[in-house]
């Protein structure tokens, strides 16, 4: 006959259990979360490690990329001795118009006067995140004056020379390159706006447009009515340094990336229409000039 014990029995008999049997349950219950907690914190070390290696791939891959300097690799001062300085203290015709286009009346005309450049950059704040654009300018702190803010625009704009090449001419961070540049081209073309000579536009008078003509006829007799000839200018462009950017940008049609300009110019030398080149703006480009001149000019 089989013995079932009651509640009470097995309470008497739990109670009567030994101590060490207790302890013994005890201890390996807490070596097991001994073990669970030494492999949660390896597995924890492996995860952090193969991240930290993953980031730092990444950024052995991202520096492959990234051409820059950073400021212990330029020059300490960007006011003394550096290559612009050189090339601002010579005031060379020859130099300036090498490396800018301009020679040193043009230069000083875009930078000296009210409203011109070298105004326009100490009178106004440089666009920041933390500072506002009506906050008083500080030119003392800056790396660049008038002069080399404008250097710096007609240097980017007159080549294809990489960043890294300006850093080393005007020994700017990259992150001050790049602040400089965006805010020297908005004060160059609101420089250009205000200038007559600066205008690119059609003679609007009939005198203008007869002298254009004597001119021409002068050394081409047989050109009868024509004011102005046009041709097309590729110029080089700065390239990406991303694989992948670059060939979604390049057709492969040159072996170097060129923007595609059409310049009609005057016998007198003055530009009068510029275009960037497209199939659209070469259907405008004929029609719109032949406009402007019949409206005034009809032979």
């Amino acid at each position: 006959m089989s013995y079932n014990p009651s509640r009470d029995d097995t309470s008497r008999f739990t109670a009567r259990r030994p101590a060490f049997i207790t302890n013994m349950f005890w201890d390996d219950n807490h070596d097991a979360e001994e073990e669970i907690e030494a492999a949660a914190a390896a597995y924890w070390a492996v995860v952090t490690s193969n991240m930290l290696q993953a980031r730092q791939a990444r950024n052995e891959r991202r520096h492959k990329h990234r051409l820059y300097l950073i400021r212990e690799e330029l020059l300490p001062n960007p006011h003394v001795g550096t290559p612009w300085q050189r090339l601002w203290q010579s005031q060379s015709n020859r130099a300036f118009i090498t490396t800018m286009g301009f020679d040193v009346a043009t230069f000083r005309r875009l930078l000296e006067g009210p409203g011109m450049f070298g105004e326009r950059w100490d009178m106004s704040s440089i666009p920041r995140n933390d500072v506002g654009r009506a906050s008083a300018p500080r030119t003392d702190r800056r790396s660049l004056d008038g002069a080399g803010a404008l250097g710096l625009i007609l240097h980017y704009l007159g080549s294809a020379m990489l960043e890294v090449t300006l850093q080393q001419v005007f020994a700017l961070t990259p992150t001050t390159l790049n602040r400089y540049l965006e805010f020297a081209e908005e004060i160059l073309y609101e420089t250009l706006s205000v200038m007559k000579e600066a205008r690119i536009t059609m003679p609007h008078r009939v005198e203008d447009l007869n002298r254009l003509s004597e001119l021409i006829q002068e050394r081409h007799p047989l050109l009868e009515g024509a004011v102005a000839s046009i041709d097309g200018l590729s110029l080089v462009s700065q390239t990406s340094d991303d694989p992948k950017i670059e060939n979604a940008t390049f057709n492969g049609w040159k072996t170097s990336h060129c923007i595609n300009n059409v310049l009609v110019f005057s016998p007198e030398g003055v530009s009068c229409i510029s275009l960037s080149h497209s199939s659209t703006n070469s259907y405008l480009i004929v029609p719109r000039c032949c406009y402007r001149c019949s409206a005034q000019f009809p032979w």
